[in-house]
Formats: structure tokens, C-alpha cells, sequence
């Protein structure tokens, strides 16, 4: 991919926008037990992030009649909330134990360390940690990446927050985002050859890893159970919307012509704060926000 179709190194996942079937009961996950600070709230809405202030990182929408995730559906796989530390992810791992918070999971993707779990909707999290950018190793398929085991125990050791001392790191922000979609070459259309993600990873079958900035994903994208599926009904609980935070206008303004170009149409959108705000919908109808930072 030339420069001009490339999106600049600092482009970054801003927040992430929910759906839940209860507001009360998805603060008590998001806030109570992962430690994110309620900002503000407008009616059935709320605003969270790991400072207590703006800009946030994950928006919750309880919504009417809601309905459950169909894992068939495109749409999401998983949150991933990143952690500053190993240590900041131990503790909160430690806060998931001592509240008895199901895991589904824990992998070591050796570019970082990360636990599954879902909220309370069933809705994916990824709770992870990176490895020191200079042991990401390259291959010909992109970074090195992998699934293999971590040793919760070992990972709980390094907690240095005990017996409900557990405060979130308030460098935590949101990683990535991992969608389900009905058919990647489509996904790869819109995110790599219209919008401007590279790809970074291609080895995992039936799915691809994509990023700005040489980081190992900003977007996971995977069919594993949603080849060929329908877009998400507009009244089912998970991702309403995902923000991409971009440096400067011309940058932001060069993805959107890019768009537009390829077929895809930009709508104007509510900023939350940021300077310049639109959305654009993918292959999948699911919502992806373009934001440009405040100067």
C-alpha cells in the first residue's frame, strides 16, 4: 500500500459503543468490577473511561426489547481493554477471581498476554497486555502471533492490589476491536483497500489482523462462525458503533474521499468531544466512527 492510501502511525481505536439489555447491571461489570469511572450520562446512555474524564472508552445504550447476540450474525467477537502493565492486568485479573467472575479463557499471543471473559450480556471481552514492541518478531506472513497457554497463576502474582484494593490503571484505553463478518475479503475491501488499515497478520485461517502504526491489530476481523451471515437486528444487545481517533484533518478527511471512492457513504455524527466526528458503515452494516482529535 502507497502513503497516500496508508493511515498515519498515531490512528488509534478512540472508544468503543455498546448496546446492553440493562444499563444498571452492565455498570456494575464495567464500572464496579473492571474499575472504569462513570463520566456522565443522557438518558439511557452512559459515558465510561479509565481516567473519570473525557475522552471516553467504552459508551453503554440500554435499549428497548433488547435481544441476545447470535454468534451466526456479523458483528462483535470482542472488546480488547488494554493494560499498561502486566501488572495492572494482574490486578485486575485478581479482582475477576476475587469476585468469582467467570473466564472463558487466557492465551499467550506472544506479542501480549489476555484473558476472555464476557459481561453481562455474554458480549466478548478481552482483557490483554503488550509485550515490549522489540520482542514482536516478523515473518513472512506479518508479526508473529500464536495461542497458546498462560499460566494464570503466575500472571496473578505480579498483582500488587489485594483484598478489594483493586483501581483500574488510568492509562488503560482500548486496544482493539475484534468483529465477526460474514466474508473477509469483503472486511479486507472496506478496512485495508478503502479505509486504510494494514494488514498485519494473515496466518490464522478464516481471519485477518489489521493495524496502523506496525502494531499487531487495531481490527480483527474472523468468519469462524459468521461466514455468510446477516448483519445483527438493530434491537439485538453488542456493538452499535467502534471510533477511530485520527491526528489531524487532512488525514482524516483523505480516508473518507478513499470511502467515498469505493462505494461507501459517509454520514455526519455526534463528535463526544472530538473536533470533527463521521460514520461510515462496512461490508456488515456495523458502525465505524472517524474522529479527529481536538487541536
Amino acid at each position: 500500500m502507497t502513503d497516500k492510501l496508508k493511515l498515519p502511525n498515531e490512528v488509534k481505536i478512540a472508544h468503543v459503543h455498546l448496546q446492553v439489555s440493562n444499563l444498571e447491571r452492565a455498570l456494575t461489570f464495567y464500572s464496579g468490577l473492571l474499575g472504569l469511572h462513570e463520566v456522565k450520562r443522557e438518558g439511557d446512555t452512559a459515558f465510561l473511561s479509565a481516567t473519570g474524564e473525557p475522552p471516553y472508552h467504552i459508551i453503554l445504550t440500554e435499549i428497548e426489547d433488547a435481544v441476545p447476540q447470535v454468534r451466526q450474525n456479523a458483528g462483535l467477537f470482542h472488546v480488547a481493554i488494554r493494560f499498561p502493565s502486566r501488572a495492572a492486568l494482574a490486578n485486575a485479573l485478581l479482582n475477576l477471581v476475587e469476585n468469582n467472575w467467570p473466564l472463558q479463557g487466557a492465551s499467550d499471543h506472544l506479542v501480549s498476554e489476555a484473558i476472555y471473559l464476557p459481561d453481562p450480556d455474554g458480549l466478548g471481552i478481552e482483557l490483554y497486555w503488550d509485550r515490549p514492541r522489540d520482542t514482536w518478531k516478523m515473518v513472512n506472513e506479518g508479526i508473529e502471533m500464536a495461542t497458546l497457554p498462560l499460566d494464570l497463576q503466575d500472571l496473578i502474582e505480579q498483582a500488587d492490589q489485594r483484598n478489594g484494593s483493586y483501581a483500574i490503571d488510568p492509562k488503560t484505553d482500548i486496544g482493539h476491536v475484534h468483529l465477526q463478518v460474514s466474508d473477509i475479503e469483503k472486511a479486507e475491501r472496506f478496512y485495508h483497500k478503502s479505509l486504510g488499515l494494514d494488514v498485519m497478520t494473515r496466518s490464522y485461517p478464516g481471519a485477518l489482523f489489521m493495524a496502523a502504526g506496525g502494531y499487531h491489530h487495531h481490527l480483527g476481523a474472523n468468519t469462524w462462525n459468521s461466514r455468510g451471515g446477516e448483519p445483527a437486528p438493530a434491537n439485538a444487545v453488542g456493538l452499535r458503533s467502534y471510533a477511530y481517533q485520527f491526528p489531524d484533518e487532512t488525514s482524516w478527511q483523505a480516508a473518507q474521499d478513499r470511502l467515498e471512492t469505493n462505494g461507501y457513504e459517509v454520514e455526519g455524527r455526534k463528535g463526544y468531544g472530538y473536533k470533527e466526528s463521521v460514520l461510515v458503515r462496512d461490508e456488515d452494516r456495523i458502525g465505524v466512527e472517524l474522529l479527529v482529535s481536538k487541536e
